[in-house]
């Protein structure tokens, strides 16, 4: 078990939280690969031929091993974010040819819809790292990230925890948050997660919500 109250002089919605928790080794959401269901769907979308010159985001990425299999499978446009500097250098040492212009150590909530646009964004152990106080800062800004045909794509843990990050929820909650700004499309117990996780994850995947044409008066 983690000891949360040692980090308590900062906060999650501070980067100093989260260097401080590499450089100590807290690191408890990090399963060392590529989650089971996330390669899955990636595969999926290799079978589907997907461009491989799809834009793709991955939002507090930590080591990023999603971003690595991407670049592995020829992906060229595969965008990494987090808010430490130490899991960013790892990545770029475990992976010298991806590009470092990609790899962002900034505030996922800061950047510029103007200047990035997803064809997907992958969720993972992310949305369960932010103050839920943020939880719709988090949607509002999937939403503008993402290109009109674009798909939010991940995981989400379904369960509560006595204490945080990571913090929990369930299905009910995430339908209602989600909802509002997307449709979804799946939100589903997931089948193939790692043993420890079995059972308390769902698979989702969210559209950007088709907008009605209002017709011509």
């Amino acid at each position: 078990m983690e000891d949360n109250n040692r980090l308590t002089e900062y906060s999650v919605n501070d980067a100093e939280f989260w260097q401080k928790r590499y450089d100590e080794g807290y690191t408890g959401w990090d399963i060392g690969k590529i989650s089971p269901p996330l390669q899955a769907y990636i595969e999926h979308l290799l079978d589907s031929g997907v461009s491989k010159s799809v834009q793709i985001l991955i939002p507090g990425a930590g080591n990023a091993y999603e971003a690595g299999y991407l670049h592995e499978q020829g992906f060229s446009h595969v965008y990494v974010v987090d808010f430490a500097k130490l899991p960013l250098d790892n990545f770029a040492k475990r992976y010298p040819s991806f590009p470092k212009a990609h790899l962002l150590q900034a505030d996922f909530f800061g950047l510029d819809p103007a200047q990035y646009q997803f064809d997907y964004i992958i969720e993972q152990t992310f949305f369960c790292a932010i103050d839920p106080s943020r939880r719709s800062d988090y949607a509002k800004q999937m939403q503008k990230l993402l290109k009109p045909t674009g798909k939010l794509v991940g995981l989400l843990l379904d369960k509560h925890f006595e204490s945080s990050p990571p913090f929990g929820g369930d299905k009910q909650e995430y339908e209602t948050l989600f909802q509002q700004f997307f449709t979804i499309d799946t939100l589903a117990p997931c089948y193939n997660s790692i043993k420890p996780r079995q059972g308390s994850e769902l698979f989702f995947i969210l559209s950007q919500k088709k907008v009605e044409n209002a017709g011509v008066l």
